[in-house]
Parts: C-alpha cells; structure tokens; sequence
C-alpha cells in the first residue's frame, strides 16, 4: 500500500525516514530488446544472448538506464500523491551503477526522504533510491531523485 501525501507538510514529516519499498519486478530479454530500439543501444552485452553468454557477466545485461527508467512504474508503488496538480522529474544527483543487472534480475525500488524543499508552493522532494537486484549484496544503483510536487492551494 502506497504511502499517501498530500502536500508540503505532510511531507516534511518523513525527511530522514525510510518511504518503503516497490514490488518485485523481474527485467526480461524483451524489455531488454526494447529498450535498445527506443535508444538505439544495441551493444552485444545487452542484445546478442549467444555472445553474451560467453562474455563477462554470462547472460545479457540490461542497460544502465533502463534499471533507471523502471523507477517512476516502481515509485508509484512505494508513494501516492494526492491533491496533486502535476509532478515533474527535475533531477539526479549522485547516481551511481554498481553493478550489472542480469537478464532475469529481480529488482525492488528502495526510497527514503533525504529533504523537502518549499519553492514559492512547489513542493522539491529529494528522495534517496536504491534499486536493489535480489540476492545481491550491491544495488544496481543508488541516487538521490530530485522531484517537484506541485499541490493543489
């Protein structure tokens, strides 16, 4: 169940606490194929399985950015803004890949409110993610998500 925010305040009462979790979301060869026609990234270790299996990590890997991209699906999972007018993405700070994603990696999206910002009634949540693949110790990245709520008056 998504944790529910409706405006500033509310929010302001979670900064250095943990937002929850999404559920599992499996990344297959498909999603993997097509991410590489959107981006135009069709590198061997994420697309040619016969090559890839011989190669360093095994199997194809997904795309750094594709494990980003998930996020917003993931997010909706772990936070439910109501009384909202409209949220935008405004930026990334620290992201770091830690290491590959397997194809077949099961990944859950980790969050907790680093600040809360007020901009003139806009409402800046830096979040801290880490997108975890499970059964690794390492994330498959970590980074802090800079997003504008922008809350009905």
């Amino acid at each position: 169940m998504p944790l529910e925010i409706g405006s500033f305040e509310e929010f302001a009462t979670y900064i250095g606490k943990d937002l929850g979790h999404s559920e599992p979301l499996v990344i297959t060869q498909e999603q993997i194929n097509k991410f590489a026609d959107a981006t135009m990234d069709h590198q061997w270790i994420h697309v040619d399985e016969e090559k890839a299996a011989e190669g360093p990590f095994g199997s194809t890997i997904a795309h750094g950015y594709l494990t980003l991209s998930i996020v917003p699906t993931m997010w909706a999972q772990i936070l439910k803004p109501n009384n909202l007018k409209m949220m935008v993405n405004y930026g990334i700070k620290e992201l770091k890949f830690n290491q590959p994603v397997p194809v077949g990696s099961e990944l859950v999206l980790h969050a907790h409110l680093e600040n809360v910002t007020n901009l003139r009634g806009i409402c800046k949540a830096e979040i801290g993610a880490r997108m975890e693949i499970t059964g690794q110790k390492k994330p498959a990245f970590t980074a802090t998500l800079m997003l504008l709520y922008h809350f009905e008056s």
